[in-house]
């Protein structure tokens, strides 16, 4: 009995996730804004979450506290949730929008790249589709 003879019939979306989410389900590498390339997460900080989760269109800070109505964004599923805001090495907080606070980058002031809901204290999102990874 040979258990080297399965095959890996995994998908391609699959195969690009395993090389940023480690066995234990955290991010194998740093988490960079895609406009500056400043670090937003260090390898092994957060842990991958699948969340349906609206965001609006990437912009500068100031655009993005604009009250909701006919706002222009994605629905992304694919998350980095960190727990602990002290966790970030370097990450931005919009105005409260409603209930939620936007995630951007603190260096050039892009987003928003996640999302926090202030009923929760311990969930910060980051959309993996915002981030670049290194």
């Amino acid at each position: 009995m040979n258990n080297n003879d399965q095959q890996n019939t995994q998908p391609q979306e699959s195969s690009e996730r395993s090389d940023l989410v480690s066995e234990d389900g955290r991010n194998n590498k740093s988490v960079l804004c895609q406009r500056c390339g400043s670090k937003v997460l260090c390898p092994g900080m957060a842990v991958f979450a699948e969340k349906e989760l609206f965001l609006p269109s990437m912009r500068k800070k100031g655009n993005l506290s604009s009250p909701e109505g006919s706002v222009d964004g994605d629905t992304l599923n694919a998350h980095w949730l960190v727990d602990d805001m002290y966790t970030f090495e370097n990450v931005g907080f919009t105005n409260d929008v409603g209930r939620i606070k936007y995630l951007i980058c603190a260096d050039c002031e892009i987003g928003p790249i996640g999302w926090h809901c202030l009923d929760d204290k311990k969930s910060f999102y980051v959309a993996v589709e915002r981030v670049n990874h290194a």
